[in-house]
Parts: structure tokens; C-alpha cells; sequence
């Protein structure tokens, strides 16, 4: 009877880590032999023994993974692939080379994506990987949770993971889409799904009940939610025995490229790969030697190209990209973006307005900062150690005469973020 041991690790190392053994884990109806949690990272090695024999398969917060699908205009997997992430560039929090991005091929899509790629940090997968190889476990595959949630047609499907004090709610939208949250940002999240769907009514309803547009989420754990989400309440499951069911059902593997586990090699194949290596040695020799030359050659065109990039530097000490190429288009984006437009008080005097907000709530801090030109709008990403925090920013800001739009909210730790988009009246 083939065992297969199921670990949902934490975002940070003093999360509460998740398990289960599960016999016949690709069956219609698998056993539970066990299953526990343990206190944090520290105690991985409880479960060393555990996986000596057994296949492990890990489970990744969902808070931690990005999913995305795209429509990239490419003639080729592996084109597509390299210009993804420089389409994501604008919506992700870090730089491109501090990510990993994930791909994945066996998606129906309707709206006509051909890429989907799952989003993860180095860093975090550094981390995850530390504690596993620390407690000396291996395993072949991760799986972000909502990918491991049962996937409903047309509807989603929830449940909740985590005692009172930490407790999550998983939800899968669909076949590439969901998203983990705590229990105080989902509340808020259905509070801001209903405000949505009522300002989208708005006048142009006719009165009559429709319900086509309404959501429906298969829940396996009692959940709050709005009245534009109704429950379809399902047989309440062990949380992780529900993620460890449909594991196999989207064949999908964070660990990829740099991070796919590599197979053992032999005696004879490491003596080739050492034979192969000297001659590798020789010719990258003979092509060092030839690159020199050709440096020398070229050594004038790259002193101006280096002058060129060092000035725009000097003048945009914050930009965290510069390509020659798009050094032009670049200088336009930063004076359009500092109000060079014919109309409207541009970024400057709107930032002046401000100013004064983030003085009189010094707890709250800007994380990026964009200024849309057509839209006459700034769009702030901000973190606080506070729910309050928002509220404060949001009427100082009021004060100034300002229209203010306050995004959602998300609580990771004693840190909050969340997001305006802030206009002038009139």
C-alpha cells in the first residue's frame, strides 16, 4: 500500500507547518493514517523518520505564489516564456531578477491565454527549501494550495486552514486563479466584492432578481461571506486531507528550471562529465582569448554606452532599470509621469497636496508610487502597522480636497498594505 506524507509549510519560519499520510493517494478513495501539525519550522525533523519511505509531496501558501495567465504574442514556448515576466513587470512588488516564475501547459482557458505562470520570490523558495534539506527531507514536487482545491465549474470552491488566532481561508476560482487570505482580509474582501457588484448595478438594474453574475462558493469548513457569494455548503473536510486528494488533479510543479530536482548520476557518467569539462575549460580559453580582442575593439563604443546610462542614472537616482535601447521612451514615461501632460496640475502639484497626509500619519509608508497622465491619478501602495492607519491617511487626505479610493487591505504579520488612488476635485 503505497504512503505518501503531505507537508503544507508556512510563509515564515515560526508558521504552524501542516501534515497528513495519506495511503493510495492517487485513489477515489483514500485512507488518512496520520496527520498533525507542529509548532514551526524548527520541528521539520519530527517528520524525517516519516519521510524516509514515503513520497513527500509539499504544499506552498498561496499568499506566497502569484498566479498568472497571459496572452503573449509569441511564436514560440520558449519566446513567450522570456518575455512574461517583462509583461508583469509593472504589476509585481519586486524586481524581475529576484523572482522565479513557474510555467504551466495544460490549461483550458476561454479567454485565450497561452501563458500561465506561478510567481514565487527566490528568497521564499530559498527558504523553503532550506528547511526541508535541514530536516533532511526530500521531495519531488510543490504545489501551490489553491491549485490542490477541488475545482468547480462556473462556481468556487473554500475552506478554512488554521486555529482561531491564524486561521486562513483558501479559495480556487478557477483552473488558474484563487488566492489565501486571513480571515479579516476575506471578510473584507467579500465587503468590497459587494460594494463592487452594487456600484455595477447601479441604475441600469431593472429591478428583477438575476442571478447569472452571482457567485457561488462550494465551502467545506463554515465560512462568512456577502449576499453577492452564496454557500453551497459541502461535507466538512480535514483541510489538508482535502488538499491531499486533489494534489494529482492539476499536474503542475513549482519546482522547475534551477529548482527541479535533479536524479543522482552515476560513477561512468561523472568521469565523462569531468573529460567533458577539461575540453570545455580549453575552449572557453581559446574564446577568452578571442573576447579580449574583441573587447579592445569595442572598448570605445562601450565607454560611451556606459557615459550614456551613468547620466540617466545621475538624473533618475531611482530607477531600478535602464536599458539603453529604451532610454528614449524611458525619459518620456518619466516626464509624462511628472506631469508634462497639456492638461491637468500633473504629479508634482498633486503630490504637493499630499504631502501633508503622510506627515500627519507618520505609521503609514509608501511602498511605490505611480501617476497616471490620461487619468490625472496617483496610485500609492502603502503599508502600516494598522488598520487605522488607512482611515487616518484616508481623511487627512479628504481634508486636502481630494478624491480618495481606498483598496483592499492585507495583513501579513503586524504589517498591513493596501492601496489608494488619489485625484484632485473638480
Amino acid at each position: 500500500m503505497a504512503e505518501t506524507l503531505f507537508i503544507r509549510l508556512g510563509s515564515q519560519a515560526h508558521n504552524t507547518i501542516h501534515w497528513l499520510i495519506l495511503a493510495n493517494a492517487t485513489h477515489n478513495e483514500p485512507e488518512i493514517i496520520a496527520s498533525g501539525e507542529l509548532a514551526n519550522a524548527e520541528q521539520l525533523s519530527q517528520l524525517t523518520e516519516k519521510a524516509q519511505q514515503r513520497t513527500v509531496n509539499i504544499i506552498v501558501p498561496s499568499c506566497d505564489v502569484l498566479l498568472k495567465a497571459l496572452t503573449v504574442p509569441a511564436k514560440s514556448t520558449r519566446a513567450m516564456r522570456l518575455a512574461a515576466p517583462y509583461m508583469l513587470e509593472d504589476a509585481l512588488a519586486q524586481d524581475v531578477e529576484q523572482l522565479f516564475f513557474a510555467y504551466h501547459e495544460q490549461v483550458n482557458d476561454v479567454a485565450g491565454h497561452n501563458c500561465f505562470t506561478a510567481v514565487v520570490s527566490h528568497k521564499q523558495m530559498a527558504l523553503w527549501l532550506t528547511w526541508l534539506a535541514e530536516a533532511n527531507i526530500e521531495s519531488r514536487a510543490f504545489l501551490p494550495e489553491v491549485l490542490a482545491m477541488p475545482l468547480v465549474e462556473n462556481n468556487w470552491s473554500a475552506i478554512t486552514l488554521g486555529n482561531n488566532q491564524h486561521e486562513q481561508v483558501i479559495v480556487r476560482q478557477s483552473a488558474w486563479q484563487g488566492f489565501t487570505a486571513d480571515l479579516a482580509t476575506w471578510q473584507l474582501q467579500c465587503q468590497a466584492f459587494s460594494t463592487l457588484k452594487q456600484s455595477e448595478g447601479g441604475e441600469e438594474s431593472s429591478g428583477d432578481n438575476d442571478d447569472s453574475d452571482e457567485v457561488i462558493i462550494e465551502n467545506y469548513s463554515p465560512l462568512p461571506t456577502s449576499d453577492d457569494l452564496r454557500l453551497s455548503p459541502m461535507p466538512e473536510e480535514l483541510p489538508l486531507a482535502l488538499l491531499a486528494r486533489n494534489f494529482h488533479k492539476t499536474k503542475f510543479n513549482l519546482l522547475q528550471g534551477q529548482y527541479k530536482v535533479k536524479d543522482a548520476r552515476s560513477g561512468d557518467a561523472k568521469q565523462w562529465l569531468w573529460v567533458a569539462g577539461v575540453a570545455m575549460f580549453a575552449l572557453l580559453l581559446n574564446l577568452g582569448f578571442k573576447g579580449v580582442q574583441l573587447w579592445q575593439i569595442n572598448a570605445q563604443q562601450v565607454a560611451v554606452e556606459e557615459e550614456i546610462i551613468n547620466t540617466y542614472k545621475q538624473a533618475f537616482p531611482n530607477t531600478k532599470r535602464v536599458r539603453l535601447s529604451t532610454i528614449k521612451s524611458q525619459l518620456n514615461q518619466k516626464l509624462a509621469q511628472l506631469g508634462a501632460a497639456n492638461n491637468g496640475e500633473g504629479f508634482l502639484a498633486l503630490f504637493v497636496k499630499v504631502q501633508p497626509a503622510f506627515n500627519s500619519v507618520p505609521s503609514l509608508k509608501p511602498d511605490t508610487v505611480k501617476f497616471d497622465g490620461k487619468r490625472q491619478e496617483l496610485r500609492l501602495q502603502v503599508n502600516a502597522n494598522s488598520y487605522q492607519a488607512f482611515e487616518q491617511f484616508k481623511n487627512a487626505l479628504e481634508q486636502q480636497n481630494l478624491s480618495v479610493k481606498l483598496g483592499a487591505q492585507n495583513a501579513q504579520g503586524d504589517v498591513v498594505s493596501g492601496s489608494f488612488i488619489i485625484r484632485s476635485k473638480g
